[in-house]
């Protein structure tokens, strides 16, 4: 039963809720099948929402209505409300959809914010799912997820499908990575051309020379869709730039003196440290561990013979792997250990 106490605790509220004591004294209804209505005082909502109807036979009680048919009269408003958003919701779809072909072409709403990156990832492939020329990338570092790897290869097969070709550009290191490998040969070697190069720009995709993709943010949680011709059209002459400074996966690269075998990486790495730049900053910009540039480094001294960090440099210059760096630039004996 509902005490006095419970009764002074109600307070006002929508007509569309049921409060705490409202519920307790419906469940006691329906459990006992009636309630005296002066117990009706603690909840005065029961008779607003016609959950509650009098006894035909004495008046002092009140018999409660079954939920399903209090739900199904309550619910009638909100149905009706919802069929006329649904409607209004076709009538604008109807009047502004055909409009959005020329939306595209206002340099207003040429570009995209796209936040997070499964944001991201969809609006590459809804992209990918249209491309039927080319699709243009270049992708910063050595190792990319195996995920991400997965996305790329799955957008490279519906573009190929749909006939269009693929140009990829990645840094040195990756020719030694098992899980570019790996992607490059589940596609099909006529459809696609890969080259290499020492230092390349942020993340850039480029599909159909219509739309393209940009980092917006350092960690890659945001990008940018650019659609607006002109900045696309840079975008193309700026990757075209690098492609053609770029080396084919396909040839052996070897940039050194004839007769001193050091890779492409290798002699990456030689520079930037004749340069200046202690390991982690190499490894940062050439998109590889630590570890691993300095078993290039290693490998290096091996190859040389030096015996010291700043021999190493002496010998880099004196062998015409690099071209002399200012004295100050030349790495100390224990740069970066």
């Amino acid at each position: 039963m509902i005490t006095k106490t419970d009764r002074s605790d109600h307070r006002s509220h929508p007509n569309t809720e049921l409060c705490d004591p409202a519920l307790r004294l419906y469940e006691q209804a329906l459990r006992e099948g009636r309630v005296a209505r002066t117990e009706l005082a603690a909840a005065p909502c029961l008779i607003e929402l016609a959950l509650l109807h009098p006894d035909p036979w004495d008046g002092a009680w009140m018999h409660p209505v079954p939920p399903s048919a209090v739900l199904a009269d309550l619910l009638q408003p909100v149905s009706r409300e919802i069929d006329e958003r649904l409607r209004l919701a076709a009538a604008l779809s109807r009047s502004l959809l055909p409009l959005t072909a020329v939306a595209h072409d206002d340099p207003n709403l040429a570009i995209t914010v796209l936040e997070g990156i499964s944001t991201i990832q969809a609006s590459i492939n809804e992209a990918t799912t249209t491309a039927s020329d080319e699709v243009l990338t270049a992708q910063p570092g050595s190792n990319r997820p195996s995920g991400t790897l997965q996305a790329s290869l799955a957008n490279a097969h519906t573009a190929i499908r749909r006939g269009a070709r693929i140009r990829h550009i990645y840094q040195h290191p990756a020719r030694y990575s098992s899980s570019v490998r790996d992607y490059l040969s589940q596609v099909p070697a006529q459809h696609l051309q890969v080259r290499t190069t020492e230092l390349t720009v942020e993340r850039l995709i480029i599909i159909d020379r219509a739309v393209a993709f940009i980092p917006a943010s350092a960690d890659r949680n945001t990008a940018l869709r650019i659609r607006h011709p002109a900045l696309v059209s840079y975008l193309i002459q700026v990757y075209e730039v690098l492609w053609a400074q770029a080396v084919p996966l396909a040839e052996n690269h070897q940039a050194a003196a004839p007769d001193t075998p050091v890779t492409a990486v290798q002699h990456s790495i030689a520079r930037l440290l004749t340069e200046g730049h202690v390991d982690d900053v190499v490894a940062r910009k050439l998109g590889i561990s630590v570890r691993t540039c300095r078993a290039h480094i290693a490998k290096l001294m091996q190859t040389l013979g030096a015996t010291s960090r700043t021999h190493l440099g002496a010998l880099l210059v004196e062998s015409g792997i690099v071209e002399a760096a200012p004295a100050e630039n030349l790495p100390s004996p224990d740069a970066g250990q």
